[in-house]
């Protein structure tokens, strides 16, 4: 796979994780609908690309399956008195895949994540927020894998 299928990939699990939290989806309904409906098809005359099945259903799992260490992890980054659970579910979607493949996937680079993630946010953000997402995990980048820096 490309590297523009993984992109995909991240892109396809902060949305289906933005989904989860707003609409309440379960993870097997989400992985069934982006899947079925969304990666690499034509929805309302938009066309979703191609995307790293394996990666997308690996950040997705991945996040669920450690959600609470991580929130604890980026409420620890965040500013005192602005836990994650108040950060907008976009942003706080996009700190958590970001999170974890900075705790899970060695195999990424540190720059290639925070990189990765701060382009997700900018499709979806303000420029300030897309900063505050970089400065984030930046700074988990540091606690969490300090041997890259």
């Amino acid at each position: 796979m490309s590297r523009e299928d993984r992109a995909n990939a991240r892109l396809a699990a902060v949305q289906a994780l933005y989904q989860m939290d707003v609409a309440g989806k379960g993870v097997h309904e989400i992985l069934a609908e982006f899947e079925t409906h969304w990666i690499g098809q034509e929805v309302e005359g938009e066309q979703y690309k191609p995307a790293e099945l394996e990666y997308f259903r690996d950040v997705l799992n991945g996040v669920l399956a450690d959600q609470r260490a991580l929130d604890l992890e980026i409420d620890k980054t965040l500013q005192d008195g602005w836990p994650l659970r108040r950060v907008e579910s976009v942003m706080r979607a996009v700190l958590r895949a970001g999170a974890y493949e900075l705790k899970k996937r060695a195999d990424v680079p540190v720059r290639v994540v925070i990189s990765e993630y701060v382009d997700v946010a900018a499709a979806f953000l303000a420029r300030d927020e897309t900063g505050m997402i970089n400065a984030v995990l930046d700074a988990l980048a540091r606690t969490l894998r300090p041997q890259e820096f």
